[in-house]
């Protein structure tokens, strides 16, 4: 039965989109659930019905369907269209029940909220369903063949469609002509092409959709809301009064259970909304997803073995017409006989679906599906219920006529007998199979809660030693703790498996428990929710603490590895600069040249020592770790003392290199100074400006005293004061007599040695002053 209603929603449902694409000038959809997965075809719906330009994605890929699928709800929900339980996945999933519900959610808000909101607001009433059965009923009240109490059952036979119409246009047909046709299928027929060729409506139902037991009332609803658009749509304040006293329909109709007999089961949904898992909105998939626990309550009633029921109750509301045609007629054997077959035959079939059945499975995912499979074969039952009723009473009239002969009316009482003993022990085995279903179903969906609890408390066990542990101290330690999470993280959605087993719960309670029940299981399943959802939030959010952990101890331990190898380096080739015993003149400007490059060197490498600082600061204002903390600070200490120490060694080999030139300084020529004068000042203003153009500013940094020796000062404070003085000399020199003569005879040498010794002086001091 639920598979024919979605066979017939998705029928009617498709006609309805493609109508509406008609008018919009969009290309029609073949099939509903496939066609919607993109969710481009169904922003092509909304744009037509909001008139607003929704843009979709470019892509083919399922983030892309994802994408306009949530952009097609967002639109809905901006509209207030009820969207209860319907996700995105849902839709590109190509889920059928609730695909068939979002556009049922759009039907009726477009197609029924919509065309009734006027006349709602005048008439002050906000159900459409009431207004709409009052303009049925008003409409149709002076066709004596005619009774409309709901949106299923009374229109099958097609009179109420043809009187709908007739009321408004009399003008089409001849009532009476409809009336005398003999079947419903062509009474539909013609009611939907009058409707389709003389007032413009599509034709989204066959005949055979409305021609049958119980048709779709969302179907009926949605067709009845077209004929009331194009039609005069005055309801009177007494109409409406009218559908408010008719007698209620009873709370489980056939389109959600069954009501077999007066003492079978029934049932009635209840869903109940839990915390829902933690959803990160800036992921594109959040790793675990949220629910919604939906459960059935099932209602149970005494003894199913009890004796058989009188006949009287035997006969439904929608088999009157079958019962009344053979009331009314002349009862005879032949017609008896014809109609004890033809349930015989059906009774037949049904214990052999019963049979078929098999046995209930152990595993709960399947016995839900044999428990709905069951249910559905229960409302079979029902639709047929009246039909055994009927034979019965038949069998009873017929016998009572008196115009039987003896052994017909001993056959006709064995019939009845066994008809009535076996439609009996078709109902208790039912019965048997639904209270089996029943039982298995609670234990097993019982045995998961309880695993599920056992679980949530290993783990939330779990994750608070995991949260005591401090991370770290070391990032080794940091990894392991990381994989560790991992691991968590693949049990969560392992887990996930189970949680989805208890979505859709069916609930077995009885008549005298049923709400202490269903509000205890409730709560259980709240809590449980609440649980889980924490569980998967914490997770979240340790996982991204450890990845920025994680990638900033990196990065601290690479810059510490490079600096400290660089430091190491620098020590070396200190350690390898000579500073004594120099062969030649060259070799002294080599090792000058070497120091003042690796004065540079320390000067750009500055900016590292801050960038440390900072990496250190920025981990462990994350980390909040005392033994990391001091850790790394010892860390820094450490390459703060290597610093100081290969400065100091810079200090000492300019020193050292200084009184070795001041015994050499004659020797050193003019070009020879000037081009490694020239050499060294050029590599270092490349080597410093090269530095601050690649790297920011430092941060502030811990002031460091370097110490100089007091030797050296006074050395350089000497060697200056010899400088000046030569410049004075030379001075006097330029301006003397004896200058005079050297000109006029053109003899310099001696002037050229002075001037040399100048020289000399002057590269020293630069060099010294570069290194220190």
């Amino acid at each position: 039965m639920e598979d024919e209603r979605e066979d017939v929603q998705k029928k009617t449902f498709t006609k309805w989109v493609n109508a509406q694409f008609s008018k919009f000038g969009k290309q029609h959809i073949e099939n509903l659930f496939s066609d919607l997965q993109d969710g481009r075809r169904l922003l092509d719906l909304l744009e037509g019905l909001t008139g607003q330009k929704l843009p979709k994605e470019k892509g083919s890929t399922r983030v892309h369907a994802l994408n306009n699928v949530n952009k097609a709800l967002r639109v809905l929900q901006n509209n207030n269209v009820d969207l209860v339980n319907i996700g995105s996945t849902d839709i590109v999933d190509g889920n059928h029940k609730l695909t068939l519900g979002l556009i049922w959610n759009i039907i009726l808000h477009w197609q029924v909220k919509n065309v009734m909101k006027n006349i709602m607001a005048g008439l002050q009433q906000t159900n459409s369903e009431k207004i709409l059965l009052s303009w049925v009923r008003q409409s149709t009240r002076n066709y004596p063949q005619v009774n409309v109490i709901n949106f299923t059952t009374s229109w099958s036979d097609g009179l109420a469609l043809n009187a709908l119409i007739h009321s408004h246009r009399p003008d089409l047909f001849d009532w009476n002509s409809v009336v005398c046709q003999q079947s419903a299928t062509q009474r539909l027929e013609h009611a939907f092409n009058i409707a389709r060729y003389q007032l413009g409506i599509e034709k989204l139902l066959d005949p055979e959709d409305v021609d049958t037991t119980y048709p779709d009332k969302k179907s009926i609803l949605m067709y009845i809301t077209s004929l009331f658009q194009v039609l005069p749509q005055q309801v009177s304040i007494e109409a409406i009064q009218e559908v408010e006293m008719l007698p209620r329909p009873p709370k489980v109709t056939k389109e959600e259970h069954f009501q077999l007999h007066h003492q079978m089961h029934y049932s009635q949904q209840i869903t109940v909304s839990l915390a829902q898992g933690y959803e990160r909105t800036s992921s594109p998939k959040p790793r675990f997803k949220s629910y919604a626990y939906t459960q059935a309550a099932y209602v149970t009633t005494s003894d199913p073995t009890r004796s058989p029921f009188p006949s009287q109750h035997l006969e439904a509301p929608e088999d009157k017409s079958f019962g009344s045609s053979l009331m009314e007629s002349e009862v005879n054997l032949d017609r008896y006989q014809t109609a004890l077959e033809e349930v015989l035959s059906w009774l037949l079939s049904a214990e052999d679906t019963l049979q078929a059945q098999g046995e209930i499975s152990n595993d709960v995912e399947v016995v839900k599906d044999q428990f709905h499979t069951h249910e559905g074969y229960m409302m079979d039952l029902t639709a047929h219920q009246g039909r055994v009723g009927n034979i019965l009473q038949l069998g009873s009239k017929l016998i009572g006529t008196g115009k039987l002969s003896e052994d017909e009316e001993t056959e006709v009482q064995e019939q009845m007998n066994l008809l009535n003993s076996r439609w009996e022990c078709l109902r208790v085995a039912s019965m048997e199979k639904q209270s089996n279903l029943h039982r298995v179903l609670m234990d097993l969906q019982n045995q998961k809660l309880k695993e599920l609890n056992d679980w949530l408390t290993k783990t939330e066990e779990r994750t608070r030693k995991m949260e005591e542990e401090p991370l770290g101290p070391d990032l080794e330690d940091l990894k392991r703790q990381v994989q560790q999470h991992k691991v968590l993280q693949e049990d969560l959605e392992q887990e996930q498996v189970r949680v989805n087993s208890l979505t859709h719960m069916v609930v077995v309670v009885d008549e005298s428990s049923g709400d202490h029940a269903t509000a205890a299981l409730e709560e259980q399943l709240k809590v449980l929710g609440d649980r889980w959802a924490n569980i998967c939030r914490w997770t979240e959010d340790r996982w991204v603490l450890l990845q920025d952990i994680l990638l900033k101890w990196q990065r601290l331990t690479e810059e510490q590895c490079l600096f400290s190898a660089w430091l190491s380096e620098k020590e070396d080739a200190v350690n390898k600069i000579h500073t004594t015993g120099f062969k030649d003149q060259n070799e002294m400007l080599s090792s000058l040249q070497k120091l003042a490059v690796l004065k540079a060197d320390l000067e750009k490498k500055k900016q590292s020592m801050g960038k440390l600082y900072s990496l250190k600061q920025d981990l462990l204002s994350t980390l909040k770790n005392k033994s990391v903390t001091q850790k790394t600070e010892a860390w820094l200490d450490n390459f703060a003392r290597c610093w100081d120490n290969l400065v100091q060694k810079l200090e000492k080999s300019t020193a050292q290199i200084s009184q070795a030139v001041t015994t050499t300084q004659p020797s050193l020529t003019q070009t020879t100074v000037m081009e490694t004068v020239t050499t060294v000042t050029t590599r270092e203003q490349i080597l410093v400006k090269h530095a601050q153009e690649e790297l920011p500013p430092p941060p502030p940094q811990k002031k460091r005293q370097i110490t100089v020796d007091s030797e050296i000062r006074k050395r350089l404070d000497v060697d200056i004061t010899e400088l000046h003085s030569w410049i004075t000399r030379s001075e006097a020199v330029l301006q003397s007599p004896e200058f005079a003569i050297f000109r006029k005879e053109g003899n310099f040498s001696d002037l050229k040695e002075k001037v040399n010794v100048g020289y000399a002086l002057i590269f020293i001091s630069v060099l010294i002053l570069c290194c220190l």
